[in-house]
């Protein structure tokens, strides 16, 4: 039951207000013990339930998987390893396992109405799982996703042949470590949304990603939003409501 059929039902009468306040509390709440599921969170974000596996166990992990699939939730576990892959196919056959993206996904459904795509643009080779892990997320929220890899500002000439499908997106995810100048050159080129991803690859001074984190915050290229270091997640969420619109 969905809250609006709740609040409906208190308007008619047909609850009384602490049955509809006890409903109200509970509602999209699936309790295991060691994790509380958000089994509403698709109908009121547009994102459904996901699980961080870092941190978490095997066990875990495949327990909370197994509900959300049981629930009808489609399944995506980011930063998980193959152990917990091997696990949650026990209990859901077709799950998928991207081992650069270190991410499991399993939809019941893959019929979607979006008319655009995303692009992935990621400056090397280095940056790909960050830049695999924004793919699978935006693919799994329903997006047709492209991927442009190796093409940063160390051999400039490799992205302008790219141009056409960049400026053809209708969000463009720009991933970078060192000192994350792609995010500028990006944001200069095209009349898009532009996400910048820091990266923590790089040497010292790179201070595990904070260098191109700064790089990117202060961008002198309009238009350009930016999301933690290494979060290629966050970056395909905002690309995906964006891509909604």
């Amino acid at each position: 039951m969905k809250l609006t059929d709740i609040f409906e039902k208190y308007k008619k009468g047909e609850l009384d207000l602490p049955e509809a306040l006890q409903m109200v509390s509970s509602h999209g709440v699936e309790e295991m013990g060691f994790a509380t599921i958000d089994t509403d969170r698709l109908q009121r974000t547009g994102f459904p339930e996901v699980i961080y596996g870092e941190g978490k166990t095997t066990e875990q992990v495949k327990l909370i998987a197994e509900r959300m699939y049981q629930k009808g939730i489609d399944v995506l576990a980011t930063r998980t390893t193959p152990a917990m892959y091997h696990a949650v196919k026990e209990i859901i056959p077709s799950a998928q396992y991207n081992e650069m993206a270190r991410t499991i996904t399993y939809k019941h459904s893959t019929v979607t109405n979006l008319k655009g795509y995303i692009v992935v643009v990621a400056a090397g080779t280095s940056d790909m799982p960050v830049a695999e892990e924004a793919a699978e997320t935006a693919r799994f929220l329903g997006n047709e996703v492209k991927t442009i890899y190796d093409v940063g500002v160390a051999g400039i000439h490799r992205l302008f042949h790219k141009l056409d499908v960049i400026r053809g997106a209708r969000v463009v995810i720009v991933v970078a470590g060192m000192e994350g100048a792609l995010g500028s050159v990006v944001g200069g080129l095209v009349d898009k949304p532009v996400i910048g991803v820091p990266t923590s690859v790089g040497y010292g001074a790179n201070f595990q990603g904070l260098s191109a984190l700064l790089s990117m915050l202060n961008s002198c290229a309009s238009g350009i939003s930016v999301v933690n270091i290494d979060n290629g997640f966050g970056a395909a969420c905002q690309a995906s409501l964006i891509n909604k619109l």
